[in-house]
């Protein structure tokens, strides 16, 4: 029998009301020993993550671990993107072993979490293994992850993707949320971000626009 075709996403697709983003331990001490990638493209990767979630209205958890103590402040292109927002700071490496995340978590009641943050090989992979155990869906944003090593981010991101994780860019996780150019409620939001956190991409929008007045999907 024939498998007919519709125009309809799929069900693996997020949208912005599905999931749970948790952004982990961007901060400073943290960042320090990042070699997987550098402090440059993991700020901007985090930054489009954050802005594109803000915007589109994601739930999301902010979370760091020992803040005043040790590993100093959250990046600011992130906690600019959700003035007021509390941040949950914790003792535990991993985020799922929080009593006020999975609150929080539990609160927002969704059934997908998309996580980034470092490093990938601890405090990534640790809320991803416990959320796939408790049945939830996990995405995880690799290029907005980082670990001490090239091998240990590799590594971490292969013992996830075993598990069941689903891996993905923090371009993607933006697009994915938009998918569609006519959804004009977002469109200028989505072209917004690319410009300044979307690298070449981004350049390719703003040169379009000068030198033709063209935009994505018109």
């Amino acid at each position: 029998m024939p498998i007919t075709a519709t125009p309809t996403p799929g069900a693996k697709l997020l949208t912005p009301k599905d999931h749970t983003l948790i952004m982990i331990d961007f901060q400073s001490q943290m960042s320090f020993a990042t070699k997987s990638i550098d402090a440059i493209n993991l700020r901007t990767n985090a930054a489009l993550v954050a802005n594109a979630a803000a915007g589109f209205g994601v739930s999301t958890i902010l979370t760091t671990v020992a803040e005043k103590s040790f590993s100093g402040p959250m990046f600011n292109e992130i906690t600019d993107a959700f003035p007021g927002q509390k941040l949950l700071d914790r003792t535990s490496m991993n985020t799922w072993e929080d009593a006020a995340v999975i609150a929080e978590v539990n609160r927002i009641g969704k059934p997908r979490i998309a996580l980034a943050g470092l490093w990938t090989g601890v405090c990534i992979v640790g809320p991803a293994l416990s959320a796939l155990d408790q049945g939830f869906e996990v995405y995880v944003i690799a290029d907005a992850c980082g670990d001490v090593s090239t091998e240990a981010h590799e590594r971490a991101m292969d013992r996830m993707v075993q598990a069941g994780a689903r891996p993905m860019t923090s371009l993607q996780y933006m697009l994915e949320l938009q998918r569609d150019w006519a959804r004009t409620e977002t469109y200028e939001l989505t072209t917004g971000i690319a410009k300044k956190y979307g690298g070449a991409y981004g350049l390719g929008i703003i040169y379009a626009k000068s030198m033709f007045n063209s935009s994505e999907g018109h």
